[in-house]
């Protein structure tokens, strides 16, 4: 198969492009490398396996590139990872957001139309459901108000997935990722920071009292889920959520990192942000049943493995 993965160079698209590599598919990368965060670490993230794949640099908004991209590929199935994600920074510029996360999300679904590609997995965000009250999570719960633009768009990424799996007989399934970690992710997110912070004796940022929670949900954990969601065929659209399947207070998930780095971190406790939800929490026996998904990695074993590689990092002067 020959696989399209936007957002290739980033955390999740990185670790997609080397599966879909050992698994024996040609990989073609489309990344913008833009300075979200330093474009460097993207760079290194695929310097592995940047001889076997084909690199474009191009941004999603940009309707030719992706035109000359499909024209030149002749793709099997396309991975729409990349886009412009963090729920605070949507808020600061929601231009940007809309015009990357839902133009770039269509120019790919057109050129999927315009260039007979029959498969098209969307990455969306457990962010979709807002301010839902009902515990866990399920992807039949009713979606009245999401509370950022990162959010809504990719709420409108899912509709535009419907639109085009019922018009043009595009084949695409929406996943709902809970916040996903693990090596690589990326540096402006809560475990990124905070290891970096407690090694390097700087206080972390606490918004709130700390009772706030997350389903946090290993990479490889996602990255089964993801190929497992894309070999689905009973229908031509369809949402499932990937999570962990648990929940972490973030007063707790500073515990277990402070336990695992062997060092206590210093707490600047700031007020609870915008946009930011209380609690967020995966009921995945959907997936579980249809795509037989069944995370393995428990929040304990998760952040041994990305201390282990944080730190070898740092120490090869990538991180």
């Amino acid at each position: 198969m020959h696989y399209l993965i936007t957002g290739g160079a980033g955390f999740i698209g990185s670790h997609m492009s080397e599966r879909m590599l050992e698994d024996g598919h040609q990989i073609t990368i489309i990344d913008d490398f833009n300075t979200y965060y330093d474009p460097a670490i993207k760079h290194a993230n695929i310097a592995a396996i940047k001889a076997d794949v084909e690199l474009v640099e191009a941004d999603i908004r940009n309707a030719i590139a992706i035109e000359r991209t499909f024209a030149n590929g002749k793709f099997d199935h396309v991975f729409h990872i990349a886009a412009r994600a963090g729920v605070r920074p949507s808020i600061k510029d929601p231009k940007l957001y809309f015009t990357t996360n839902i133009d770039g999300t269509f120019n790919l679904l057109d050129a999927c139309r315009y260039h007979d590609v029959g498969r098209f997995t969307f990455i969306s965000s457990s962010s979709v459901y807002g301010i839902n009250q009902k515990f866990p999570f399920a992807e039949t719960d009713p979606i009245e108000r999401t509370i950022s633009p990162y959010a809504a768009t990719k709420l409108a990424g899912e509709q535009i997935c419907s639109n085009y799996a019922h018009l043009f007989g595009i084949h695409c399934q929406c996943l709902r990722l809970f916040t996903v970690y693990g090596p690589r992710q990326r540096p402006d997110l809560a475990i990124s920071k905070f290891t970096n912070n407690i090694l390097n004796g700087v206080p972390i940022q606490q918004y709130g009292d700390g009772q706030t929670a997350r389903d946090y949900t290993y990479i490889d954990d996602i990255v089964n889920g993801i190929i497992a969601a894309s070999k689905y065929d009973a229908k031509s659209f369809d949402i499932f959520n990937l999570g962990g399947s648990a929940t972490t207070k973030l007063s707790e998930l500073i515990a277990l990192l402070e336990q695992t780095l062997g060092k206590r971190a210093q707490i600047e406790q700031l007020p609870n942000q915008p946009g930011d939800v209380p609690k967020t929490y995966a009921d995945i026996s959907k997936a579980t049943t249809l795509l037989n998904y069944t995370p393995k990695t428990s929040i304990q074993q998760g952040i041994e493995k990305f201390a282990e590689w944080f730190q070898a990092s740092r120490q090869m002067g990538t991180r």
